[in-house]
Protein backbone atom coordinates (compact mmCIF):
# COMPACT_ATOMS: atom_id res chain seq x y z
CA UNK A 1 0.00 0.00 0.00
CA UNK A 2 3.13 2.20 0.94
CA UNK A 3 4.01 2.02 -3.14
CA UNK A 4 0.59 3.19 -4.27
CA UNK A 5 0.52 6.24 -1.93
CA UNK A 6 3.97 7.35 -3.03
CA UNK A 7 2.96 6.77 -6.66
CA UNK A 8 0.18 8.73 -6.33
CA UNK A 9 2.19 11.51 -4.31
CA UNK A 10 4.80 11.76 -6.72
CA UNK A 11 2.15 11.80 -9.82
CA UNK A 12 0.01 15.10 -7.80
CA UNK A 13 3.44 16.64 -6.75
CA UNK A 14 4.35 16.55 -10.50
CA UNK A 15 0.91 17.85 -12.01
CA UNK A 16 1.08 20.90 -9.44
CA UNK A 17 4.70 21.75 -10.08
CA UNK A 18 3.20 21.70 -14.21
CA UNK A 19 0.36 23.81 -12.89
CA UNK A 20 2.24 26.30 -10.84
CA UNK A 21 4.56 26.78 -13.94
CA UNK A 22 1.71 27.42 -15.95
CA UNK A 23 0.33 30.30 -13.36
CA UNK A 24 3.94 31.86 -13.42
CA UNK A 25 4.94 31.99 -17.12
CA UNK A 26 1.17 32.54 -18.76
CA UNK A 27 0.89 33.81 -21.70
CA UNK A 28 -2.82 34.95 -20.87
CA UNK A 29 -4.60 36.00 -17.91
CA UNK A 30 -6.81 33.07 -19.23
CA UNK A 31 -4.16 30.27 -18.97
CA UNK A 32 -3.56 31.61 -15.37
CA UNK A 33 -7.02 30.85 -14.75
CA UNK A 34 -7.17 27.55 -15.96
CA UNK A 35 -4.00 26.65 -14.53
CA UNK A 36 -5.13 28.07 -10.87
CA UNK A 37 -8.48 26.04 -11.67
CA UNK A 38 -6.13 23.01 -12.34
CA UNK A 39 -4.00 23.74 -9.77
CA UNK A 40 -7.50 23.75 -7.21
CA UNK A 41 -8.69 20.00 -8.56
CA UNK A 42 -5.13 18.75 -7.49
CA UNK A 43 -5.31 19.71 -4.11
CA UNK A 44 -8.76 18.53 -3.98
CA UNK A 45 -7.13 14.88 -5.48
CA UNK A 46 -4.47 15.41 -3.12
CA UNK A 47 -7.31 15.61 0.44
CA UNK A 48 -9.26 12.51 -1.51
CA UNK A 49 -6.20 10.32 -1.92
CA UNK A 50 -5.19 11.01 1.94
CA UNK A 51 -8.65 10.32 3.22
CA UNK A 52 -9.14 7.45 1.16
CA UNK A 53 -5.24 6.13 2.54
CA UNK A 54 -6.62 6.99 6.05
CA UNK A 55 -10.11 5.94 5.71
CA UNK A 56 -10.80 9.15 7.42
CA UNK A 57 -14.01 10.74 6.66
CA UNK A 58 -13.64 14.22 8.17
CA UNK A 59 -12.02 15.69 5.14
CA UNK A 60 -15.34 15.52 2.73
CA UNK A 61 -16.18 18.86 4.05
CA UNK A 62 -13.55 20.40 2.61
CA UNK A 63 -13.69 18.37 -0.63
CA UNK A 64 -17.38 19.70 -1.18
CA UNK A 65 -16.71 23.31 -0.17
CA UNK A 66 -12.97 23.53 -2.52
CA UNK A 67 -15.11 21.75 -5.33
CA UNK A 68 -17.90 24.05 -5.62
CA UNK A 69 -15.50 26.80 -5.01
CA UNK A 70 -13.94 25.57 -8.00
CA UNK A 71 -17.04 25.42 -10.15
CA UNK A 72 -18.12 29.01 -9.26
CA UNK A 73 -15.12 30.19 -9.76
CA UNK A 74 -15.31 28.53 -13.45
CA UNK A 75 -18.50 29.74 -14.66
CA UNK A 76 -17.62 33.28 -12.79
CA UNK A 77 -14.64 33.45 -15.31
CA UNK A 78 -16.11 31.85 -18.41
CA UNK A 79 -18.85 34.24 -18.31
CA UNK A 80 -16.48 37.25 -17.56
CA UNK A 81 -14.44 35.80 -21.02
CA UNK A 82 -17.09 35.70 -22.98
CA UNK A 83 -18.75 39.55 -22.03
CA UNK A 84 -15.70 41.08 -22.93
CA UNK A 85 -15.07 39.13 -26.18
CA UNK A 86 -18.10 40.37 -27.36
Amino acid sequence: MTAVAVTVTVILAGAALLALVRVVRGPSILDRVVATDVLLAIIVAAIAAEAAFTGDATALPVLVVLSVLGFVSSVSVARFAARNGK
